[in-house]
């Protein structure tokens, strides 16, 4: 049985920052709300409520969800099935996490678009107290727009913290009703890619690791030159080892290793867990460790180092 798809359209943010407009303006429009069984999920108690009236079309069913735990897969499947949905938006909590959504949803569910809310007035706020949260609604979002903004405002601030997050988002600052500016600030990458050996200091290795892995064609065929931890085992072969630094993102919580696959016939001489510094060659290649075709260094040079004064990267 062939499994149906279900645009999902996400719009997330924190609390008084514009979607509950949004969406309203978005099913009063016929383009989209344009008759097709849709289900509406709410999941804070904004200051604005929905106007049903407006809408286009009245085929928009609302649904309130009270408790992030409520969003289970089988409450989800449930909802598609009492609903007959053919469309699904959802107005997100700021305080909850998306995975909350994204590891529910349905088969058959897809986002078709996710968009971001933030009151530029407030936002600095959020971001130095609840740094995680402002995090997760910035990782995976195609537009972030800042309500609320002025002209006396620096836009540098906002720029270089979603950028730290993602940086394919368009960045859109509002300074009022059909009053928007889109964020054309360049992110020059720090360091050469057009240079016989690309190097890659201590400080940027969290940003080269975002870059490569949105990017990743651009790399093969280059040489770099960076540290990095060295792992053996765990299903690599005898001439490969895993180079990687841990980085952290937003918090403690959220630190992870990020590494690649290398092919060195003496990687059984390294150290399981040792720093070394390594020149090496990219190159797209089927990797067992990937169980797919992806990035893979091919060692020039390879030596042991001391650990850096900074061991976890991070995007600062």
């Amino acid at each position: 049985m062939q499994v149906r798809e279900i645009p999902v359209y996400l719009f997330t943010g924190f609390i008084d920052a514009g979607k509950s407009t949004f969406i309203q303006e978005t099913l009063e429009d016929p383009a989209f709300n344009d008759g097709q069984r849709t289900l509406l999920l709410v999941c804070e108690e904004g200051e604005i409520e929905f106007e049903p009236v407006k809408f286009a079309s009245s085929n928009v069913k609302i649904v309130r969800v009270e408790d992030e735990e409520q969003l289970t897969g089988a409450y989800l499947e449930q909802l598609q099935f009492d609903t007959n949905c053919e469309k699904v938006v959802v107005e997100f909590n700021g305080m909850w996490v998306l995975d909350a959504l994204y590891n529910n949803m349905p088969q058959g569910w897809t986002v078709y678009q996710e968009m971001t809310f933030a009151d530029a007035q407030t936002f600095e706020m959020y971001n130095a107290n609840m740094r995680n949260l402002v995090f997760d609604k910035l990782k995976s979002t195609e537009t972030i727009v800042f309500k609320h903004f002025t002209k006396e405002m620096d836009k540098m601030p906002f720029h270089k913290i979603v950028r730290a997050v993602n940086r394919r988002c368009d960045i859109i600052y509002e300074y009022g009703p059909n009053n928007i500016e889109i964020d054309n600030i360049e992110d020059p990458l720090p360091f050469d890619l057009n240079a016989p050996v690309v190097e890659i200091e201590d400080k940027d290795y969290a940003i080269w690791y975002s870059d490569m892995n949105d990017e990743e064609e651009k790399y093969y065929g280059k040489t770099l030159h960076f540290k990095g931890r060295s792992l053996l085992g765990g299903g690599l072969g005898d001439d490969e080892f895993v180079i990687g630094r841990h980085i952290m993102t937003c918090c403690v919580e959220d630190i992870q290793f990020g590494g690649l696959v290398a092919k060195y016939p003496e990687s059984q001489s390294l150290e399981h867990g040792g720093w070394v510094d390594m020149v090496a060659e990219v190159r797209r290649e089927y990797s067992k460790m990937y169980e797919s075709v992806g990035p893979v260094f091919h060692v020039i040079k390879v030596e042991k180092c001391e650990p850096l004064e900074e061991e976890v990267a991070t995007f600062y």
